[in-house]
């Protein structure tokens, strides 16, 4: 390992070879601090030619890896195990915004780049780029390609490999193949960037993409619904489409007892209606027009659900102040059920249509699992993602809570697996997830993925032990 480590040195300098254990620290432990991997190093390489450099050595000395952005992910993906012999490959320091095309409505970026400042440059050319997700202000674009990072804005402008037109990755083997044209039509052959995004680092490094940019809209109007059931919220869904179409850009569902986690967590925060009510349903509208135009199609769609029945009350944010206080409601949720204590997480995705018939028949099945756990359900109904967790009864040790676990999440999948649905829809499988994925994907399908990942990467030095095992 010291004669590896050397060479390193001789590619990066010895500053970005990162050894000592105070200086480690912060790269092996998860986002929610549940698990401590080991490893000899951390490498800190300043471009791709640095990082193909480092993986030839990686290759020569059958020295396994894991790339690491901003190492805010959910599913164990980014930090390694307890082995001991994976260095950690951190991009942050290839975080260049290498040109921005607003006529083509283009920017390349290399994947250390933050996902805010990407946000912040788009808007400084007066265009967006519209990925945004609770952790934009330190998770990294190589982190959102590599897991297809999902967000608010599904519903309109799709994940994050929707997002991508091309891609600079380095290969096991430290080849560089680079895709940064730019095109939006390119069909010779097999489509090499969407092997990349999604595959959490075990087939190769992302080290750049070329992104789309939108115009930016002239209004972005927030409205808040209170309903009494998932299936209303459907309702609404749909009158909202027929009635907004693609102007229609975040459509979030939020139980009551979401809220009631975030009113207790962040006391500063209110609830806008007079009374609580079962659910709630957070609405965006970016409008090409006018806020005056925005506001009346808001309008006429929460008149047509309060006629119909649909909602029970309904407030349409009147300044940007209102609108960031409603999207607050919805951002912490996570953070407040942190602060709450020990909580099982399951991200998944559900046939839109039958979202309710799977929330109703579900929360039955885990309270016969775990009686009276509280359920904390919210996501992103307009593209079936939900945040199905589940928090421990009031009083329950967090130890004594977390070691159902297993059995929790068995009926939990077993469920999401019954409605056709899957049990990542944006957090990918990293570590957590890599043996439960085998319950549900068929034998063709993970023998496909196999294949793919030996023909790849055959030292099994790429992220070894996320998303498949081999």
């Amino acid at each position: 390992m010291e004669e590896f480590l050397q060479a390193c040195r001789a590619v990066l300098g010895a500053q970005h070879v990162l050894t000592d254990a105070a200086d480690l620290s912060g790269y092996l432990t998860d986002q929610r601090g549940r698990y401590t991997g080991k490893s000899p190093a951390v490498l800190r390489p300043a471009d791709t030619g640095q990082v193909a450099g480092l993986l030839k050595l990686c290759d020569q000395y059958r020295v396994p890896l894991v790339p690491q952005g901003g190492n805010t992910g959910l599913v164990l993906g980014s930090v390694p195990d307890q082995q001991g012999n994976a260095v950690v490959l951190s991009l942050k320091r290839m975080n260049r915004v290498r040109a921005v095309d607003p006529v083509n409505n283009t920017m390349s970026v290399e994947a250390g780049c933050i996902l805010q400042h990407i946000q912040q440059e788009a808007a400084a050319q007066r265009r967006l780029f519209p990925l945004s997700l609770a952790a934009e202000g330190s998770c990294t674009i190589g982190g959102n390609l590599s897991t297809n990072a999902g967000g608010t804005g599904v519903l309109r402008y799709g994940n994050t490999r929707e997002l991508c037109l091309g891609l600079e990755v380095v290969t096991a083997q430290g080849e560089i193949m680079s895709s940064l044209r730019g095109l939006r039509k390119d069909n010779t052959g097999y489509d090499l960037r969407d092997l990349f995004i999604g595959a959490e680092g075990t087939l190769g490094v992302i080290t750049a993409a070329v992104l789309k940019l939108y115009p930016q809209p002239r209004a972005q109007v927030t409205a808040l619904a209170a309903l009494q059931t998932p299936a209303q919220a459907l309702q609404l869904l749909s009158l909202a489409q027929d009635r907004c179409g693609p102007a229609l850009t975040a459509f979030e569902l939020m139980s009551d007892f979401c809220l009631q986690l975030v009113f207790k967590h962040f006391q500063d925060q209110r609830m806008p209606f007079g009374t609580s009510h079962p659910q709630y349903v957070l609405l965006e509208l970016s409008d090409s027009e006018s806020e005056e135009h925005a506001r009346a199609i808001f309008e006429e769609v929460i008149g047509n659900a309060l006629e119909q029945g649909i909602i029970d009350d309904a407030v349409i944010a009147a300044s940007m102040a209102q609108s960031k206080a409603l999207w607050q409601l919805r951002e912490n949720i996570s953070m407040a059920q942190a602060h709450e204590g020990k909580n099982i997480k399951h991200d998944i995705s559900i046939p839109i249509s039958r979202i309710a018939e799977f929330i109703e028949l579900t929360d039955k099945l885990v309270q016969q699992a775990a009686p009276a756990c509280r359920m904390v359900t919210f996501g992103h109904l307009g593209d079936g993602n939900l945040h199905y967790n589940v928090s421990p009864p009031p009083g329950m040790q967090d130890t004594d809570f977390i070691a159902q676990q297993a059995a929790i999440n068995l009926v939990v999948h077993d469920s999401v697996d019954n409605f056709g649905g899957s049990i990542s829809a944006e957090h990918g499988l990293g570590a957590l997830k890599r043996e439960e994925i085998t319950r549900y994907k068929s034998p063709v399908e993970l023998k496909l993925m196999r294949t793919i990942k030996n023909a790849l990467d055959p030292h099994n030095l790429m992220n070894p032990g996320k998303v498949i095992q081999v």
